[in-house]
């Protein structure tokens, strides 16, 4: 199958790319402009330039592919970038996805469409566990997801067509998130919000990627993306480990500003669909000290 990554080079598309390609398809990736499209041959497949924003410039880039991978974020990774660079985000996933099934509807070739989205947006659960029909309350940011992904369910809607969509678990490896909790553990600042009983889902990107490409043999819905999931007590103990200090706090639910409330739901996400549907497990199951950056920045 021909499959067109969008945002090849970013977190998972990184660790796609080469799983798609052991595979066996044939596979290109979007770039943005002519000096994104080095990085994306850089990974050993053919870039093709295209504006993610302009439904011409997508039906040129979807010519001759069957499915999409559609990985695309900007989460800023600075403080001072956050306000700009969700606002930026948000665009990248309702907009993107709108104009990505436009397109994708004007071309007869393409059948599937695997998006991306997150986990974060369901409602405290308890110790309940959360499978894709748990119910939702997206805030903020995390409604952009929602809108992406009730696109991708119109593509669906098309004869033949099918469309996935993802709730991915947070991304635990030498990335942003990663790297802000162990600077957070060294500074004795709260690594976890809400009760430290509670629930916390994540996921190593490289079993995440493999949940994606696994994704476009799955018929349309939606499927979660987690790794066994831990108390948080649990994962602040592994942050603190990681780190290389004596403890990490969990900052309790009364103590949350308004604007992180969200973060300290009670998540316990399962993937069972996902297997179910693809046969797809995660290699590194329990979060632990090794999925951190080793550097320690």
């Amino acid at each position: 199958m021909r499959v067109l990554v969008i945002g090849s080079t970013g977190v998972l598309g990184r660790e796609a790319v080469p799983r798609l390609l052991a595979a066996g398809h044939r596979v290109t990736g979007l770039a943005r402009n002519p000096e994104r499209a080095a990085a994306v041959r850089g990974l050993g497949i053919e870039p093709v330039v295209g504006d993610l924003f302009d439904s011409d410039s997508m039906a040129k880039a979807l010519d001759g592919c069957e499915a999409v991978l559609n990985l695309a974020t900007r989460i800023p990774t600075r403080p001072g970038q956050m306000m700009r660079g969700m606002a930026e985000n948000d665009r990248v996933r309702a907009e993107g996805s709108r104009v990505l099934v436009e397109a994708a509807l004007r071309s007869d070739g393409v059948r599937v469409i695997v998006q991306e989205g997150i986990s974060f947006l369901y409602a405290d659960g308890g110790d309940a566990e959360l499978d894709e029909d748990a119910p939702i309350d997206p805030v903020g940011p995390l409604r952009s997801s929602v809108q992406a992904h009730a696109t991708i369910a119109r593509f669906a809607e098309a004869d033949g067509r099918v469309g996935v969509r993802l709730r991915i678990a947070a991304l635990i490896d030498d990335e942003p998130m990663a790297r802000m909790l162990l600077r957070l553990a060294r500074l004795r600042l709260p690594v976890m919000f809400g009760d430290p009983a509670g629930w916390f889902s994540a996921i190593h990107p490289s079993d995440a990627a493999a949940g994606a490409v696994a994704a476009l043999t799955a018929p349309s819905g939606v499927y979660n993306v987690a790794a066994t999931p831990m108390r948080k007590s649990d994962v602040a103990r592994v942050v603190a480990e990681a780190a290389g200090v004596r403890r990490a706090r969990v900052l309790r639910r009364g103590l949350v500003p308004g604007q992180l409330k969200a973060f300290a739901r009670s998540q316990r996400v399962v993937s069972g669909r996902l297997t179910e549907a693809t046969g797809w497990r995660p290699a590194r199951p329990t979060l632990a000290p090794d999925w951190f950056p080793r550097s320690g920045k």
